[in-house]
């Protein structure tokens, strides 16, 4: 479903020759199929849904810090370019969890590993990875866990 709705936005945006939105799509397609080699070289067909949307998760992550480089470099027309890609990406990504949610997935995902301590950590976050792929950032989600758990 997500390669699909990717390709159409491809298409359309080559059709509407919106070259800003076909040159972000190119570069999640681009990803893509570097995360299908991967899998590939793991044994499977081709990347799971969870790990597009993590690649994507990552994508935003590296614009948003590009903004802050370019707003302190006085290049504000390329933080600009990289607020649309931004958007154009987010547009594939599920709803993002509020920040409650996000406190409620992380307590659920303590209960059911049964997290007594930070060893327990990696537990809570594949956990967390395998059922909120791509609806919340993972960076903060740690923060909050390693509080509860300290």
């Amino acid at each position: 479903m997500l390669r699909e709705d990717i390709q159409n936005a491809l298409k359309s945006a080559m059709k509407e020759q919106d070259m800003p939105k076909v040159n972000a799509v190119r570069m999640i397609v681009a990803g893509i199929k570097e995360k299908d080699v991967d899998a590939r070289g793991k044994g499977k067909k081709q990347a799971e849904d969870a790990d597009l949307l993590s690649m994507m998760q990552t994508m935003i992550k590296q614009r948003r810090e590009s903004i802050e480089m370019f707003i302190k470099g006085g290049r504000c027309e390329l933080a600009q370019k990289e607020e649309n890609e931004i958007k154009i990406i987010e547009g594939f990504l599920p709803k993002q969890l509020s920040q409650s949610e996000v406190q409620e997935a992380i307590k659920a995902a303590i209960a059911q590993t049964g997290a007594q301590s930070i060893k327990d950590m990696g537990k809570v976050m594949a956990a967390l990875r395998e059922k909120y792929a791509g609806q919340m950032d993972f960076a903060a989600a740690s923060g909050v866990i390693k509080s509860i758990l300290a």
